[in-house]
């Protein structure tokens, strides 16, 4: 059990997605595979345009960094001497390896959110999310809480997510996202910068997670914090904070 959790004189509330809001699976067994069936076809048709030079830059930065930092296996990228089909393909190539390997890098998060966008621009997509989430997201506008959005996703793909669910459009009900680009989530100061940015104090914002380390962090900045223990998530160390099933009452 962890601790009681005071949601008094709230602010803000800060909320991850997979494993909070939405279930693993849905994850893993739809958003991914989607990436995986349309990736090869994807950067193909798009090979070329403004977006897809951006994302060729980032897998660049990140495959440097990643090498420079030792990592084993890494595939590197073609370099402009290589014919444009050996560089698309080793882009190609790098981002399977890193959805292999569960990496959560900017640049495989970018160019999920533009394969997902089709997916959800044609149906092929929609987004599930925990029955209890909508009943909360309106009992804290009703408030007059913001909530916010904080997922390794991108914030395209973050917006996309919450404009195709089963349930409707939701994002009328969030106030702000935050990703990758505002620092790791594992970091305390990464919470600091969406306090301010969200104009409040830290101790007057709920962040809920289902990964400890995040919650530690998240604490370290001062934040209030809560562990979602959905069905399905993995499971996580040893902890003190407030442990939920779901989040009827904390929005009550």
């Amino acid at each position: 059990m962890g601790d009681q959790l005071d949601t008094d004189a709230l602010n803000a509330v800060l909320l991850d997605i997979e494993g909070t809001v939405c279930p693993i699976d849905f994850v893993y067994d739809v958003l991914f595979p989607h990436v995986r069936d349309q990736l090869d076809a994807f950067t193909r048709e798009d090979w070329g345009s403004e977006a897809m030079e951006g994302d060729l830059a980032m897998f660049r930065a990140q495959a440097l960094a990643d090498t420079e930092a030792g990592l084993e296996g890494i595939v590197p990228i073609a370099g402009d001497a290589e014919t444009p089909e050996a560089v698309r393909a080793s882009l190609v190539a790098n981002a399977l390896q890193q959805m292999n390997s569960d990496r959560k890098t900017t640049a495989l998060k970018a160019i999920q959110g533009r394969i997902w966008r089709g997916g959800y621009e044609t149906g092929t997509l929609r987004s599930v999310v925990f029955d209890d989430v909508l009943v909360a997201l309106r009992a804290w506008n009703a408030s007059g809480i913001p909530v916010a959005i904080y997922s390794s996703g991108s914030i395209a793909a973050q917006k996309l997510f919450f404009t195709y669910t089963k349930e409707g459009d939701l994002t009328p009900l969030l106030s702000g996202y935050f990703d990758t680009t505002t620092g790791p989530k594992r970091e305390a100061q990464s919470y600091t910068d969406i306090a301010t940015q969200l104009g409040v104090s830290p101790a007057s914002v709920l962040f809920a997670t289902d990964v400890v380390a995040e919650a530690e962090a998240a604490r370290e900045a001062g934040m209030r914090t809560v562990i979602l223990d959905r069905p399905g998530n993995l499971p996580q160390p040893a902890h003190d904070f407030a442990l939920l099933q779901d989040f009827r009452g904390l929005a009550a």
